[in-house]
């Protein structure tokens, strides 16, 4: 019977970003072949065989992974047996753009108010004169 399902990711980090490429391998330390492999993200199966490659991956391939190992004995395959891997989570950050776009934001504001400030004293030592 199969046992000790694995999922081994590369690149080896849990968090990714947008656009990084993803490979999930599956592997069984114990069980005679034919052993075949299906992948759940979030409980939902997605895909078959050993390796799931993610490809260009994007905030939606966030979540859980897990690999369900499967193989039979006897000549009938009357007895099946499953392995299932412990969870993967994996966190799909966006690229940091985002964060210089906040910051240009807020450094255009803080500019807009200084010179509204100026403006209006300016204004009103104009006038006190």
């Amino acid at each position: 019977p199969v046992a000790n399902a694995t999922i081994t990711p590369s690149p080896p980090s849990h968090q990714v970003h947008t656009g990084d490429p993803v490979t999930l391998r599956c592997s069984v330390q114990v069980g005679s072949a034919p052993v075949t492999f299906t992948w759940l993200h979030n409980g939902q199966k997605v895909a078959r065989g050993p390796v799931l490659e993610l490809g260009d991956i994007d905030v939606g391939h966030s979540g859980t992974y897990q690999c369900v190992a499967t193989n039979q004995l006897g000549q009938d395959g009357h007895r099946v047996f499953r392995a299932l891997s412990p969870e993967l989570a994996l966190e799909v950050t966006p690229q940091g753009h985002g964060d210089t776009a906040v910051a240009a934001g807020v450094s255009g504001s803080l500019l807009f108010l200084v010179l509204l400030v100026a403006v209006i004293v300016g204004w009103l030592w104009w006038h006190h004169l």
